[in-house]
């Protein structure tokens, strides 16, 4: 695709968004998904201090955990609604202000029962990110150049969850980790305030969309290929999190102590990280259906070749695989666009978040289930298999995407 076309496509959504609105929007979107995402994963630093504070157990530890982004999954899709009464800007700095609220409870807690209800408050707040920060940076942005900065803010969520517990952690060296809390909630209710005051507010994108091509009306408002990419996503989440199950058992069996299989899950996450940002661009480039079929086949190849490896050539397919597992889903959110009438984008998004992170968050249990039946070996050449199951998918979904996006 041209450079030409590319600016044309990126006014095509609204020639009223200037370059300091784009600017804004990608600015405050990767801003919010960092500093949420931050927020989830804090909670695994956080834990072993709650245990020892309150003497809970495990199972206490993966509740309080699960209050967290069980909620967060959970009410992505009326966050979504409520963005469309209230505007985009408004919802998503009150769910940012109430993610830092949640952490100012948390680092007041006296007990078990408070930490619960700081992280539903917080997990509360933070289903506000994902769904509206998308729908900001796909209406600034059109075409390749969607997926280009969509990729770009999916990039910015693992920045934070490597930046937020890192800083966290320093601090705790000096403090109690109770005022760590409060000043990471006081960084949200900053945060709040900055996404309102920045948050561009753009025009509405339906009168916009008449101008599109003929073709792009044809396919905008699919509610199938909507479906098809839906289920694509929902089995790359699942892939994704059942390797991540079964990694650390396979390393083991090749005599990999526990430092070793820490440094492992740094190189698949550093190479996801990439991955998200750079398949963003390679998919614009080449097309989204090429760009699927090239990680998800990469990614089962990757599998596959890595279960006889000996430990150090395992370990140096690691980041390759990291990329290829994690590089699809920027691809397939930048599709959302794609398929979506611009006035419903937000709450389609909130829809495709919930699916895909509730895919993620039972596929281990289902896989583990199918690891006690067959060991981990065979489980994991499962999981592999199942995510070739998102190529013929691919195939069904290519009709439905505009010429200039397949």
């Amino acid at each position: 695709m041209s450079a030409a076309s590319d600016a044309a496509s990126g006014r095509g959504v609204d020639a009223a968004v200037s370059k300091a609105d784009e600017r804004r929007a990608i600015g405050v979107a990767c801003g919010a998904h960092a500093l949420h995402d931050g927020y989830t994963d804090l909670i695994y630093v956080m834990l072993p201090l709650w245990q020892a504070e309150f003497g809970i157990g495990y199972a206490a530890l993966g509740l309080l955990r699960t209050c967290f982004s069980g909620t967060m999954a959970g009410f992505q899709i009326p966050s979504a609604l409520l963005s469309e009464r209230l505007g985009l800007p408004l919802v998503l700095a009150l769910g940012t202000a109430l993610s830092g609220i949640g952490y100012l409870i948390a680092g007041a807690s006296i007990g078990f029962w408070t930490l619960v209800i700081a992280l539903l408050i917080g997990g509360l707040g933070s289903s506000t990110q994902h769904p509206l920060a998308s729908a900001l940076v796909a209406h600034a942005f059109a075409g390749s150049r969607s997926m280009k900065m969509l990729g770009t803010y999916n990039f910015a969520g693992d920045i934070g969850k490597m930046s937020v517990p890192a800083v966290a952690s320093l601090m705790l060296v000096l403090l109690p980790w109770q005022p760590v809390l409060a000043i990471m909630g006081l960084l949200g209710l900053a945060a709040a305030v900055a996404i309102f005051w920045l948050a561009p507010r753009l025009p509405a994108e339906a009168a916009a969309e008449k101008k599109a091509t003929i073709e792009a009306k044809a396919v905008r408002g699919s509610r199938f290929g909507f479906a098809v990419l839906l289920s694509i996503g929902m089995i790359d989440s699942a892939t994704r999190m059942g390797f991540l199950i079964f990694l650390p058992f396979v390393l083991i069996a090749k005599g990999a102590s526990l430092p070793t299989v820490g440094l492992a899950l740094t190189l698949v996450f550093a190479g996801g990280a990439a991955g998200k940002l750079v398949c963003a661009f390679i998919g614009a480039r080449i097309g989204v259906i090429a760009t699927v079929c090239l990680t998800e086949g990469l990614t089962t190849a990757g599998i596959f070749a890595l279960l006889p490896l000996p430990l150090e050539a395992a370990m140096v397919m690691l980041p390759i695989i990291g990329i290829m597992l994690n590089g699809t889903s920027s691809v397939l959110y930048g599709s959302v666009p794609e398929l979506i009438e611009p006035e419903n984008r937000t709450r389609m998004f909130g829809i495709f978040y919930t699916g895909t992170i509730g895919s993620g968050a039972v596929a281990p249990a289902l896989y583990g289930l199918v690891g006690d039946a067959v060991g981990v070996s065979t489980a994991l050449m499962v999981v592999a298999g199942v995510g070739l199951l998102t190529l013929p998918l691919a195939l069904v979904l290519r009709p439905m995407l505009p010429a200039t996006s397949r």
